[in-house]
């Protein structure tokens, strides 16, 4: 393609207004912060079994979409690594860690601490990656979030504060377990992001399945059928079509506007846990939850950003 046909077509490209950005914004972060309301919903499952079903229906899901374009879902030369290591950290082991915790501390502390992964990743890009230092604006933005994390988790270190410490050291793992995914990112090369997002749900059910039966037994899958509703409610649309959504918006806005949904994510996860699970939310949460928020904005709209859920 010569310079000048490749100025058209991306002149021919049309710009996202801002209402696109807007509406794309709202409902992906909806669907995405409604996943810990459908885990509470999807009956006391085992975590095993969870992650297990929320990968496949996810899996299934974006196979459908492959298949409707007439696209390959089948893994191509040097794809299995990636997809694996993604299925891993992005996948089925933050999902058993995020099911166990929610049976230990309500929803919406939950959603907040999930919120810092943005700074885990600031923090672990600084030592990485040489082209990603910490800026001024970025270092004030980590020690806020850090500040808001005190807020929102430091109590639990208290005796008799009611707080379950098990349940806030596992929501920070999982947080830890997405940053990592993160930056994983950021080092694979000349990849498709929606063969990324395919292959990381596959191997995300197919991990959490073996490690369900191994563990738990086909007895431990036994409840399933009657939640099977919420179920694939996580799987198909808190899961798959969030995913199919972000990778949309980053293709036509770039992933700093994208990775705004990390701020509305837990604003969303907040209100239906209140709505629907009659949860109570504290000056403490809100305090702390609005000082992380805070402190992502400051991380993420200082730099380059590039994202992955």
């Amino acid at each position: 393609m010569s310079s000048q046909q490749a100025t058209e077509a991306a002149s021919a490209t049309p710009v996202p207004t801002a209402a696109f950005v807007a509406s794309n914004l709202l409902v992906c972060s909806m669907l995405w912060g409604s996943s810990l309301l459908l885990i509470k919903l999807s009956g006391n499952q085992n975590p095993f079994v969870l992650a297990a079903m929320r990968g496949l229906v996810g899996g299934t899901t974006l196979g459908l979409w492959f298949a409707i374009q007439g696209k390959s879902v089948l893994p191509k030369r040097g794809e299995w690594g990636i997809w694996a290591t993604l299925g891993t950290l992005n996948g089925w082991l933050p999902n058993v860690l995020l099911a166990y915790a929610l049976t230990r501390i309500p929803t919406a502390p939950a959603g907040m601490i999930q919120a810092s992964s943005p700074l885990m990743v600031a923090v672990m890009s600084h030592i990485l990656f040489a082209d990603e230092r910490l800026s001024p604006q970025r270092f004030v933005g980590v020690v806020i979030g850090l500040v808001g994390m005190a807020i929102l988790i430091g109590p639990a270190a208290l005796p008799d504060s009611g707080l379950d410490a098990v349940g806030v050291l596992i929501m920070v793992a999982v947080a830890f377990s997405y940053a990592t995914a993160n930056v994983y990112v950021r080092t694979v090369r000349r990849a498709d992001p929606a063969r990324m997002a395919l292959g990381q749900q596959v191997c995300s059910g197919l991990g959490a399945m073996v490690l369900a039966l191994t563990l738990a037994g086909p007895p431990a899958f036994a409840s399933v059928p009657q939640n099977l509703l919420p179920l694939i409610a996580l799987g198909a649309l808190a899961t798959a079509l969030p995913m199919l959504l972000f990778m949309h918006l980053i293709s036509r806005t770039g992933p700093t506007r994208a990775a705004m949904v990390g701020y509305l994510t837990p604003v969303w996860t907040t209100v239906m846990a209140v709505l629907f699970l009659n949860e109570s939310i504290g000056l403490r949460e809100i305090i702390g939850g609005a000082v992380v928020m805070v402190g992502v904005a400051f991380v993420s709209l200082s730099g380059r950003i590039r994202s992955a859920r």
